[in-house]
């Protein structure tokens, strides 16, 4: 089981991203202030869960968390600042979101900037030891892959309803044929 807290006393957000590898569309980081007696039995990293693992565990966490921030980071802002910078743009854009504010962010890795006035701990592979970042993880990658399902009516030919913007072979085939979109990241490697 996954620990609940940090600290005995701070009021702690555990904080993640999603769609870092990705070849097209936003990076999602997403904030969770859970209680901190919060326990939960099978809440853990989102890489971990299936499909409906992870929206079943949403409603819970949208039910349970004191507070919920999301933010994004589009290809655009990807591209004119790099994946990781965009990652933690997307990451203040959560926390920015929260109410209360927090008092120390656990951080999923080890990259971060600060946040003013906000503590903060990087964690690497803290989706996998905090229930307040496996929360983030859920609610990052939950909230892209929604978003990767509706530009995929708009763009079909990519399958993003079933590779969300990831490289696969599909994705790279669809690209070679159809060109990329606005919502492909040009600095990547798109063939």
């Amino acid at each position: 089981m996954l620990l609940s807290s940090f600290t005995p006393n701070l009021v702690e957000a555990g904080v993640d991203e999603a769609g870092r590898g990705c070849l097209a569309g936003p990076v999602v980081a997403a904030a969770v202030i859970l209680p901190k007696d919060y326990q939960h039995e099978w809440l853990t990293d989102s890489k971990k869960l299936n499909k409906k693992q992870r929206e079943e565990l949403r409603l819970e966490i949208e039910k349970q968390a004191m507070s919920i921030g999301i933010g994004l980071a589009s290809p655009q802002e990807i591209d004119q600042i790099n994946i990781l910078q965009a990652s933690i743009l997307a990451m203040h854009r959560a926390v920015e979101r929260l109410f209360p504010a927090p008092e120390l962010l656990l951080i999923d890795g080890k990259y971060f900037k600060p946040y003013p006035f906000i503590l903060h701990e990087c964690i690497i592979k803290g989706d996998g030891k905090f229930l307040s970042i496996a929360a983030a993880s859920i609610i990052a990658k939950t909230e892209r892959d929604k978003i990767m399902e509706k530009y995929a009516q708009e763009f079909p030919f990519y399958a993003w309803e079933s590779n969300v913007g990831y490289p696969t072979k599909t994705h790279y085939e669809a690209i070679k044929i159809h060109g990329i979109t606005d919502l492909h990241r040009k600095s990547f490697r798109l063939g």
